[in-house]
């Protein structure tokens, strides 16, 4: 466990950009049986979700968040000292996407950037990384862009993965200020590789044979280059260490549930979140939910979570968790005032 505190750091701003294709899970004959498709819908709690077209990207999505977030908070780019870029679905393995963002923002070239790689869990990792640069003499403002287009290494034929994931681009702005403490609490267990993954890359090479579309388990139908997921192992993973790592986060906080004006989770599906909530005796009305219209958007859930369902919720100062899990295995919370942010309005690309 790394748990990791801040203090005169935190978040100023917010936004969110989804594609503007609607794709609904009550469409989905093709994939499940007619009499198990509103059992499915309700279990992962997910109507609809966003899909981007073939030629609009994370970093697409991420640039027009990040430019609503500017305009709408007046933020000089000059003023951005360091861009992180959180994904697993980058525009290219070389270079670094965070590179031809900072350029298209119109950011300085004094501005440093890097990528970062992780699964659902991938915010909170990301974002303590932005609250380290920010608390470091010489950086004032970071800007953390976290998007995801799963649905391009997702098979539509995969009755597993294809309900579930949608696509978002998220923005957030880090920077000095009078923000409290903030304490993160990060965990890894990479033992549990094989549950969430794709197969080719650097360690099995792609081949055309990598391409080449097969039935795999219970007639589920994907290449080597696309996701596969056991969702027993996740669902199992999830519910032993979700609630648990909560409940230490509150400890060394010297917190209780009930001090929480809002538990934001990674929106995995209702059926788990709903558990979470049960487990904790988290009060529901203080638990924002946007997988009904979303799905599961992997890293970019958290921030479109907050963005879509918590606008105009963070005036003065709120005691706020957010928590995630996903591919690693990784998981963590974070425990943070957050004063006056400023969320824009979702918009689409």
């Amino acid at each position: 466990m790394a748990k990791i505190t801040f203090q005169g750091v935190g978040i100023k701003a917010m936004s969110a950009c989804v594609p503007p294709e609607v794709v609904y899970n009550k469409d989905l004959g093709y994939l499940i049986p007619e009499e198990e498709i509103e059992k499915t819908i309700n279990n992962i709690g997910i109507e609809q979700r966003r899909i981007a077209a073939p030629d609009v990207t994370a970093s697409d999505l991420c640039y027009k968040a990040a430019r609503q977030l500017m305009e709408d908070n007046d933020i000089d780019p000059a003023s951005i000292d360091v861009l992180l870029f959180m994904s697993q679905t980058p525009d290219y393995r070389i270079p670094a996407t965070s590179c031809l963002l900072q350029h298209r923002l119109g950011l300085p070239r004094e501005t440093m950037c890097f990528d970062i790689s992780l699964g659902c869990s991938g915010y909170l990792f990301a974002l303590s990384t932005a609250f380290a640069y920010a608390s470091m003499q010489g950086v004032n403002r970071v800007l953390l862009l976290d998007g995801e287009t799963f649905s391009k290494i997702v098979n539509r034929r995969d009755k597993v993965d294809w309900p579930l994931y949608g696509d978002a681009g998220t923005a957030t702005l880090i920077e000095k200020g009078d923000y409290g403490t903030s304490t993160f609490l990060l965990y890894t267990d990479g033992s549990g590789e094989d549950v969430l993954k794709i197969h080719a890359g650097m360690r099995h090479p792609i081949t055309p044979d990598s391409c080449v579309e097969r039935e795999r388990e219970d007639g589920n139908i994907r290449t080597d280059l696309e996701v596969f997921m056991d969702g027993m192992d996740v669902f199992n993973f999830a519910i032993s260490k979700v609630p648990k790592s909560i409940k230490t986060l509150l400890k060394e906080t010297d917190h209780t549930i009930d001090d929480l004006d809002y538990l934001v989770f990674h929106q995995a599906n209702r059926f788990m979140m709903d558990f979470f909530v049960k487990k904790l005796k988290m009060d529901p009305a203080r638990v924002p939910y946007c997988i009904h219209k979303y799905g599961n958007t992997s890293s970019a859930s958290v921030p479109l979570t907050i963005a879509s369902e918590l606008a105009g919720c963070l005036d003065g100062e709120r005691l706020v968790m957010m928590s995630a899990f996903g591919a690693g295995l990784s998981w963590g919370s974070v425990l943070m005032p957050m004063r006056d942010c400023k969320i824009s309005p979702v918009i689409e690309y």
